[in-house]
């Protein structure tokens, strides 16, 4: 992939992430980008193989950020508190039609990204989940298997505009109750101690 790419492929995907992706074509993008409409031909086949690598590299951007979050010294409640931070500075920048247009115009592009978001969030939950064990945060009952398949098909809920209409409720918002609901089931004593400290502190 050229440089040239990448920079189209970077600011195609913030195009997409403002505007939405039913309502915005390849002339959109062109403008938005300040480049002609021949350059895009020129790299990417249409609008969807453009979407496509788009939400790819949207992924794996995801992706680096929580490995670094996770690469640090925190303990597993402090990791999931900044893992739910990053995550919900990403939601308020998405424009609410992103998953209903994905799903029902780029079936494709949103199964595949469904696929590798799924298999991502699922290596980042076992994880958080066996740190907590160990620490004692966790109850140490826990289907860990279980449990990160469970947050993974709640966080297809999440964003399900039939359920929470976007007009009244904003994704981050979901997420926010979405992210203290799971915390709150998996918790021991200690961790639910520990969490009511955190959540004071931060409300200083």
């Amino acid at each position: 992939m050229t440089e040239k790419e990448q920079q189209i492929i970077i600011a195609a995907g913030e195009v997409f992430m403002k505007y939405g992706i039913k309502s915005v074509n390849m002339d959109d993008v062109a403008k938005n980008l300040g480049v002609s409409k021949k350059t895009l031909y020129k790299y990417f086949k249409d609008k969807n193989d453009l979407l496509g690598k788009a939400l790819a590299m949207h992924l794996q951007k995801e992706d680096m950020a929580i490995n670094l979050i996770c690469a640090k010294d925190h303990n597993a409640i402090d990791e999931m508190m900044e893992i739910a931070h990053y995550v919900t500075s990403i939601l308020q920048q998405v424009h609410p039609s992103i998953h209903f247009d994905l799903e029902k115009y780029h079936p494709e592009a949103w199964k595949e990204m469904q696929t590798n978001q799924h298999a991502m969030v699922y290596k980042c939950m076992a994880g958080n989940l066996d740190k907590g064990i160990k620490e004692g945060l966790y109850r140490d009952d826990l289907n860990v298997d279980v449990i990160a398949k469970i947050y993974i098909s709640k966080i297809d809920v999440t964003f399900d505009s039939t359920i929470f209409p976007p007009k009244q409720i904003s994704f981050s918002e979901v997420y926010r109750e979405y992210f203290r609901y799971h915390i709150r089931g998996i918790a021991s004593e200690k961790g639910i101690i520990y969490l009511k400290k955190k959540v004071k502190e931060m409300l200083k």
